[in-house]
């Protein structure tokens, strides 16, 4: 890990720790599928400015095509569209959970589809930080009953976990390519909207906006920082340090998203809170640190 990793990584669980704020501000007028068409449609457009101003390369074979639709289908639709419905039958606490087990489900598609050794490090690393997030939610979990809506929404997480780090096999080919990230990133967002714009059409979700100052600045957030700077920090660090380390963020934004709430939403550390963060941050050391 160098100085620079260590910065994309900071700057991925930042953005991310924060977006719960504004997803929550997105809640009400605008269905989940056109409020996800809106924010990718905004993303993509400045991901392709950015790589003009930059003189990244855009044009690119039909077969590179096929992985950016891909992209766009696994990170930036799909993967969004199964959390949305799916959480909306889940506690929050779960949620967190199942996304957590990201950095074990990319080193097993790792080794699987790119031939990556499974680090056992990685894997201690990871229980011990999937036991953490789970232990800080755990009150919470453990209230939750798993009727048939919850088990259907259990399920649509779990998948939504699958397809991001599918996406993420898919961002490690297109980076062993020679393809930028910024450049792959805005063919996949531009593919992602296209993908949500025709699933809102399909179900009859009306295309309208929320002209609110609060929706439109959490539009602007989730656009900008959440999608645009975290997504080209977390996939540049993927391809940097590998997808079973870069994925250990997906267990630190919970904790922060915990700590923000604390002074946004007066939570109170409990026990088993204090108790999981500390398993957190041992699984942090393991992952990121060195032998």
């Amino acid at each position: 890990m160098t100085r620079l990793d260590y910065s994309l990584y900071a700057v991925t669980v930042f953005a991310w720790s924060t977006s719960w704020i504004a997803l929550k501000m997105q809640l009400g007028i605008v269905a989940p599928q056109v409020a996800l068409t809106w924010r990718f449609l905004l993303a993509s457009l400045v991901m392709f400015g950015w790589a003009l101003v930059r003189r990244y390369r855009l044009a690119f074979p039909l077969a590179d095509h096929l992985r950016f639709v891909g992209l766009g289908f696994f990170i930036f639709s799909m993967n969004f569209l199964q959390f949305y419905i799916g959480g909306a039958k889940l506690a929050s606490g779960l949620l967190a959970v199942i996304f957590s087990l990201t950095s074990v489900f990319n080193m097993l598609l790792g080794a699987v589809f790119l031939s990556q050794p499974v680090d056992r490090r990685i894997l201690l690393g990871a229980a011990f930080g999937f036991g953490g997030v789970a232990l800080m939610f755990w009150p919470e979990i453990a209230g939750t009953e798993i009727d048939h809506d919850a088990a259907v929404g259990l399920l649509l997480c779990v998948g939504g976990t699958l397809f991001f780090c599918i996406g993420n096999m898919i961002s490690a080919t297109t980076q062993k390519r020679g393809i930028p990230v910024v450049s792959a990133t805005a063919w996949g967002m531009a593919y992602g909207t296209a993908i949500l714009a025709l699933t809102a059409a399909i179900l009859g979700k009306p295309f309208i906006i929320d002209w609110s100052l609060q929706y439109i600045a959490s539009w602007l957030w989730l656009s900008l920082l959440s999608s645009v700077i975290a997504f080209f920090a977390y996939l540049t660090l993927l391809g940097r340090i590998g997808s079973g380390r870069a994925g250990y963020s997906t267990v630190l934004f919970p904790v922060f998203a915990l700590l923000i709430s604390t002074f946004a939403e007066d939570y109170h550390w409990t026990v088993f809170a204090i108790s999981g963060l500390a398993l957190v941050m041992i699984g942090n050391a393991i992952v990121l640190g060195r032998r």
